[in-house]
């Protein structure tokens, strides 16, 4: 039996991971904040695919919590085969000068800082058992920096430069790492980056076909059932509609 640790699973990519992996016999650990989406999406999941699910209430920029929550699980679901950093959030979309520093500190905590917070735990479980696969979940903001998002983009670059570091220090242990960076997707994304103006939210994904979460849950799982001997390092997975950060052909 495999096991897979998803972080930030009550929606998005998250959500469709834990679907994904869940429906491929995994059982599952599931990370995140809102307990009652949480539970109902674990029931759903467990009853129709028959697997065990663990749910953990926790905010990955709380260390404390986090590593209680994690430690506390019994032994056999520490052998955790796939780690999925998918936790991560923009706030605000400002030019330097105008930005919330509360939402800078919010952006960094969570892509940053969290994301290093869950591999510093779960990493040293994979040494253990000398095998494991994590999943960096970046952004074309990780490749390209684009108008009123440079601290976003800078959070995002980090995780880019995290997955080359984290494929250095664990390749003498058999671990792969590999970092999936989408464009566009239409999730809550926009939603938390506007701060729950939906009306606003919408318009970002106004005249084109964005990528929807399964498209990027299905590149997750295509790099993590590769043979044993293959590493996708990094995959970049745009909307047919968008060739850069800020070049999208809306109809």
């Amino acid at each position: 039996m495999k096991t897979a640790l998803i972080t930030g699973a009550t929606s998005g990519i998250g959500e469709a991971c834990a679907h994904l992996f869940a429906q491929q016999g995994y059982r599952l650990i599931l990370v995140a904040r809102r307990q009652d989406k949480l539970e109902k999406i674990a029931k759903h999941f467990a009853d129709k695919y028959a697997v065990e699910i663990k749910t953990l209430i926790a905010d990955v920029r709380d260390k404390a919590v986090l590593s209680t929550v994690l430690e506390v699980l019994p032994e056999e679901w520490k052998a955790v085969d796939v780690l999925i950093n998918n936790a991560g959030l923009s706030q605000g979309l400002e030019p330097i000068d105008k930005g919330d520093t509360d939402d800078w500190d919010t952006m960094i905590d969570t892509n940053v800082k969290g994301l290093l917070y869950v591999t510093k735990i779960v990493s040293n479980w994979m040494i253990k058992h000398q095998k494991g696969h994590i999943i960096n979940i970046g952004s074309i903001a990780g490749k390209e920096v684009y108008p009123n998002g440079s601290v976003y983009c800078a959070s995002k670059h980090a995780v880019d430069a995290l997955n080359k570091g984290m494929r250095l220090d664990l390749l003498p242990h058999g671990i792969k790492v590999t970092a999936i960076n989408p464009g566009m997707v239409e999730t809550e994304f926009s939603v938390v980056r506007f701060k729950g103006d939906e009306e606003k939210a919408k318009k970002v994904y106004d005249g084109f076909d964005p990528l929807q979460a399964i498209d990027i849950a299905d590149a997750i799982w295509f790099a993590v059932s590769r043979p044993a001997h293959v590493n996708i390092n990094d995959m970049l997975i745009m909307p047919t509609a968008q060739a850069s950060a800020g070049l999208v052909n809306r109809k």
